[in-house]
C-alpha cells in the first residue's frame, strides 16, 4: 500500500511538475530509504508516522555518516512527499513542518580563470571529425554555460546558426534560448561539416553514431585538461560555472545571468556574486597601501 502511495507521487513529479527522470529517481532513492526504516519499525500506516519517527531517522542518517548536504536533500524529499501525503488527506496532521534540515555549510563552485579555460579549449590539436567534436563540445560549454545534460540532448534544429542561439530543455521540461558566441558557432560548423554521421538528430555523437553520454564529456573534459596541464579538479560542470563567473568580473547583471543558466531562483545565481566578491577582496589586500 505505502509503495503504490509513493508511485502515484512520483507519477505527480513526473507528470505534473514535469520533473526529470533523473529528478524523480533521486526522490524515489530518498523515499524508499525512508520506508525501509519505518518498516523495519514495524509501522505500515502514513498515518502514524510522528516527529519523533522523522527524528530518529534523522539519527540514523547521522549515525551511518551521511553528510549534512545529503541528509538535507533527503529530508527535502521527505517533506514534499509528506506535503503531497496532506494534500490528498492520506494523512491528517503533517509531522515533517515540525523537522529541520541540518545547516549545510556554502560551498563556492570551482571555476577556471579566462586563461586556463583558453589553454583546455585550445589543446584540442587534430583534424578528424572526433577531435572537431571534443573542440565544439569544449566551446559550447564555455561559451553558453548549459549544463552536460543539455549538450548532450542537443538537436541540430535547436541551433540558430543565424541569430547565434540556441535553443535548451532544461530542468522541470523548461525551455530557454542562450546566445552563442562565434567561436562556438564555428566550432559547430567545422564539426557537422565532417561529421560522417549526417542524419542523426542529436549534435553530439560518439563514434557509432550514437548520442554521446555525459560519462564520455566527463571524459573529453579531463582529457585535454591533462593535456593542457590545468591541475585543479575540473569537471563539465566547471566550464559553466566559469561562464557565469566570466560574465560577472565584466560587468553582466545578476538578472541576466539567471536566464542564461537557467536558474528558477535568482539565489541559486548569487553563489557566482561571493567568487567575484572574494576575487575583488584579494585584489584589494594586495593592492591598497592601507588594507593591512
Amino acid at each position: 500500500m505505502m509503495k503504490k502511495i509513493l508511485k502515484k507521487f512520483l507519477d505527480y513529479l513526473y507528470y505534473q511538475k514535469n520533473y526529470s527522470s533523473n529528478t524523480v529517481k533521486s526522490y524515489s532513492v530518498d523515499i524508499l530509504q525512508f520506508l525501509n526504516f519505518i518498516k523495519k519499525r514495524k509501522l505500515k500506516d502514513f498515518e502514524k508516522v510522528n516527529y519523533e519517527m522523522l527524528k530518529s531517522f534523522l539519527a540514523f542518517l547521522h549515525k551511518n555518516g551521511y553528510s549534512p548536504k545529503s541528509i538535507s536533500r533527503k529530508i527535502a524529499s521527505l517533506k514534499s512527499f509528506f506535503n503531497f501525503l496532506y494534500r490528498k488527506n492520506i494523512i491528517k496532521t503533517n509531522p515533517i513542518l515540525l523537522l529541520h534540515s541540518p545547516k549545510v555549510p556554502k560551498r563556492l563552485p570551482n571555476f577556471l580563470t579566462v586563461e586556463e579555460t583558453l589553454k583546455i579549449i585550445d589543446s584540442v590539436d587534430g583534424k578528424g571529425w572526433l577531435s572537431l567534436r571534443d573542440k565544439a563540445i569544449l566551446e559550447v560549454l564555455y561559451s553558453t554555460g548549459i549544463r552536460v545534460g543539455e549538450l548532450v540532448n542537443l538537436k541540430i534544429q535547436d541551433i540558430n546558426f543565424f541569430e547565434e542561439m540556441i535553443k535548451v530543455k532544461g530542468k522541470g521540461e523548461r525551455e530557454r534560448i542562450v546566445p552563442v558566441g562565434k567561436p562556438a558557432l564555428n566550432a559547430l560548423i567545422d564539426y557537422l561539416e565532417k561529421r560522417p554521421f549526417k542524419n542523426e538528430r542529436y549534435v553530439f555523437l560518439n563514434k557509432y553514431g550514437k548520442k554521446i553520454t555525459e560519462r564520455s564529456v566527463e571524459r573529453i573534459v579531463k582529457k585535454y585538461q591533462k593535456i593542457a596541464g590545468i591541475e585543479k579538479e575540473i569537471t563539465p560542470h566547471t566550464f559553466r560555472h566559469s561562464f557565469a563567473t566570466h560574465l560577472l568580473d565584466r560587468g553582466a547583471d545578476l538578472r541576466s545571468v539567471q536566464e542564461f543558466l537557467g536558474h528558477k531562483r535568482i539565489t541559486t545565481t548569487q553563489i557566482y556574486t561571493h567568487l567575484t566578491v572574494e576575487k575583488l577582496k584579494k585584489l584589494y589586500l594586495k593592492a591598497h597601501p592601507r588594507a593591512k
